[in-house]
């Protein structure tokens, strides 16, 4: 299995599951950045947000019911030059506190382009 999430969802690869639903899947990314990141997963293989708009909603949907702090990311990135590392839709969830010092990779980049 050449995807590493399709893997994870089949349970032929280890993740430490937080939770399912017949739809996705919520796991540990293995380096997480924050205390409490999760990934949310779709369990279809679909590449991108793009290529499916409805699937990125539910796995959006499922993402939204497991934040648990007031402040959190939710971040999906579509393509490599957008830091998307695995061709599998997830959505992080990465809870934030002021002054945790996690710069977001457009943070500090010198404006924006025109």
């Amino acid at each position: 299995m050449s995807c590493p999430f399709c893997a994870i969802v089949a349970g032929v690869a280890p993740a430490t599951v937080i939770r399912e639903w017949g739809d996705a899947i919520a796991i540990v990314p293995l380096n997480p950045v924050t205390p409490g990141h999760w990934l949310v997963i779709p369990r279809a293989h679909v590449r991108t947000a793009a290529e499916s708009p409805a699937v990125y909603g539910a796995v959006s949907a499922r993402a939204a019911e497991l934040v648990s702090h007031t402040d959190a990311n939710l971040i999906t990135s579509i393509g490599s030059a957008a830091t998307q590392t695995v061709d599998h839709l997830h959505v992080h969830i990465v809870p934030r506190t002021a002054g945790d010092g996690l710069a977001l990779p457009w943070t500090g980049q010198g404006g924006v382009a025109r």
